[in-house]
């Protein structure tokens, strides 16, 4: 008896260290900071002198892009990769210190690249130029963050006029002088009645008329601040946050805002915030993460979590439901709409492991899907869609319904990539821009 109840015993612990390394696992997954890996430079000095803000032909001031869509405006790009692509420059230091995974993508102005970054107890705001990687000048202030995924920021700078606006993970909402880095205002969400979420503020701040707008959470879901001067001029709606850019619509001759929060997808008034209808949509967690797409009258949607996907047609004052799916799951990697087919990941963005799919926006049909690209973020350029796998491997294709065609391909066009690369790729002025953490890599793309 006694020597069945020692080999119970073993069993039992084996049984629980297993459960605890799991567990272990699990818990690093979903709260842990990743840690930085590769190579990792101390930040330079600024420029010696300042150079004048310029202008590009395909500039990319904001999330997405314009009109939110993910499409570049860059012609002419390379599209024989079997000899890679130009590295122009590259560099390894927007994260200092161990745990500061910062996820944000950049935009650009011309010679301006907008990038967030981040050391142990400040979030820090890097300015680029574009053509070459020389910082041009930083910012900084000190901000208290949790390590859920690193304390850097997540969401994507807003160039606007001669400023550019920034949103911390903490709810830190300020805007910076593009020329020169100046600090001009700062607002924190909190002080609203904001309240942080699970995975931190993730919003991309909404530039619109003479506001800036974010997703607060708790007492103050969406704030609207002047642009000029950081003052509140309204505040809407309360509940949990989501993870989406909020973006704006045409309905009826009227622009309007869509609200992609952590209970569903909301329309409402800008001037005032009054809301006009809301799409229940609760995911598990509250984490509405992509960003809708919008065709007309037609806004498509999608989320993961078994939630899957849904168009609506809408008007000022409500909505009907098109059609409603499990075909695409997208966790938090946005789509893209080419001539009324929608081209995007669907499945969970922790492992590299998903299906690549274009389906027909009226209808919700699928008309075909691939695994052959792991699972990651896509841009459009010229006519074709460049995808980025986890582990920052980058993909052409040519969205066609007819099937999925890959045209080429270039491995660890990111180096050093040990954990998900999350930040989806942007193409500006002709070049490739691709982020991972503390690095920011450059690509030519037009030959």
């Amino acid at each position: 008896m006694k020597k069945y109840l020692k080999i119970i015993l073993i069993i039992a612990g084996i049984l629980l260290l297993f459960a605890g390394f799991f567990g272990y696992k699990i818990y690093k997954l979903v709260m842990g900071s990743e840690p930085l890996t590769g190579k990792q430079e101390n930040i330079p000095t600024n420029t010696t002198s300042i150079p004048p803000i310029t202008k590009g032909v395909a500039d990319w001031l904001n999330w997405r892009g314009v009109n939110f869509e993910g499409k570049s405006a860059t012609t002419g790009i390379k599209t024989d990769w079997s000899n890679g692509l130009e590295k122009l420059w590259s560099v390894n230091y927007l994260c200092q210190d161990k745990a500061t995974a910062s996820w944000s993508s950049v935009v650009i102005q011309g010679n301006r690249l907008i990038v967030p970054g981040r050391d142990e107890r400040n979030d820090l705001v890097f300015c680029l130029n574009a053509d070459n990687g020389q910082l041009i000048w930083k910012g900084s202030y000190e901000a208290k963050a949790e390590t859920a995924h690193g304390p850097g920021s997540r969401a994507t700078p807003f160039i606007n006029d001669d400023k550019v606006y920034t949103f911390g993970r903490s709810g830190d909402l300020v805007c910076w002088q593009l020329e020169d880095g100046k600090l001009l205002w700062r607002k924190n969400v909190k002080d609203e009645g904001g309240i942080e979420p699970s995975w931190g503020f993730s919003t991309t701040p909404l530039v619109f008329e003479n506001m800036v707008i974010v997703q607060g959470g708790g007492k103050a879901l969406v704030i609207a601040y002047d642009k000029l001067t950081g003052k509140v001029l309204w505040k809407s709606m309360e509940g949990e946050v989501g993870y989406s850019a909020s973006i704006t619509m045409n309905i009826e001759n009227e622009v309007k805002l869509l609200i992609y929060h952590g209970k569903g997808l909301s329309c409402l008034n800008p001037a005032d915030g009054k809301v006009r209808w809301t799409v229940p949509w609760p995911t598990q967690y509250s984490i509405n993460a992509t960003t809708p797409i919008v065709c007309s009258d037609i806004v498509y949607h999608t989320s993961g979590y078994g939630m899957g996907c849904e168009a609506i047609k809408v008007t000022k004052d409500g909505y009907s439901v098109l059609w409603k799916s499990d075909i695409v799951e997208a966790h938090h990697s946005d789509p893209i709409l080419i001539d009324g087919y929608i081209y995007g990941y669907s499945g969970e963005s922790f492992r590299n492991s998903g299906q690549f799919k274009c389906i027909e926006l009226l209808t919700g049909q699928e008309m075909w899907s691939t695994d052959q690209i792991g699972q990651g973020t896509t841009t459009f350029a010229d006519g074709y869609l460049i995808c980025q796998d986890l582990k920052g491997n980058i993909f052409l294709i040519k969205p066609e319904t007819s099937g999925f065609k890959k045209i080429g391909e270039i491995k660890s066009a990111i180096a050093d990539v040990k954990n998900p690369s999350w930040t989806v790729p942007v193409v500006a002025n002709g070049k490739l821009y691709l982020r991972y953490m503390q690095q920011l890599v450059c690509y030519k793309l037009v030959p």
